[in-house]
């Protein structure tokens, strides 16, 4: 899951029990549990997830930044200057071109957002709600992946406004997602109801 705090604001969330478990119907708070597999992620740098466990359920939670997403070698930032460039009517070869990625690894972002739209859009949708977050849906016209970007925006803009500074649109819909914007089957909308509840951790997000 996705917090989006920093390293020292994981450590006191878990230690205050603020971290509430994303598992349907368990109600528990996570506390520290180790850490996760270091690894490094362009455009972030060297990243080392902390890990908490439910003291309910005992399941465990990898807790990562608002900088990153689940099983990405890319910061969340790049991954999203692609997806609007695509948006905008630019090819994969192109949007890699000037990322300085290889176009495989572009192409991949693209076909899985092709797939997962649908879900993280409705995820979006409900996290704006949540917040009470005003938006006009995307037209019936508009692709799955420009409709992605183009409410991935008005959230940002909504969440903006009601915490009254910027908001990092990418980095939000890292944390709205729980980091599973490129998952295999998309995000979970569970995740997305705590994070929309969690005013800090929005708030980090967008920094």
């Amino acid at each position: 899951m996705t917090v989006g705090l920093d390293d020292v604001g994981v450590e006191n969330a878990l230690r205050d029990g603020l971290v509430g478990c994303p598992r349907t119907g368990c109600g528990g708070l996570l506390r520290c549990w180790g850490w996760a597999r270091e690894r490094a992620v362009r455009g972030v740098g060297v990243v080392r997830p902390r890990r908490g466990r439910c003291a309910g359920c005992l399941g465990t939670q990898v807790l990562l930044p608002a900088s990153v997403l689940l099983r990405r070698a890319d910061a969340v930032t790049v991954i999203g200057a692609a997806l609007l460039a695509k948006a905008q009517g630019s090819g994969h070869r192109r949007i890699a071109r000037g990322l300085g990625l290889p176009a495989s690894t572009v192409r991949g972002w693209l076909r899985r957002i092709g797939v997962v739209a649908g879900r993280v859009l409705a995820v979006l949708a409900a996290a704006a709600a949540e917040l009470g977050v005003e938006f006009i849906p995307p037209a019936p016209t508009v692709g799955p992946l420009a409709a992605v970007v183009e409410l991935v925006g008005a959230l940002a803009r909504g969440v903006a406004r009601r915490l009254r500074g910027s908001s990092s649109p990418w980095r939000l819909a890292a944390v709205i997602t729980g980091g599973r914007l490129l998952a295999p089957h998309g995000p979970d909308l569970a995740v997305a109801m705590t994070a929309a509840r969690n005013t800090s951790w929005l708030w980090a997000a967008g920094r």
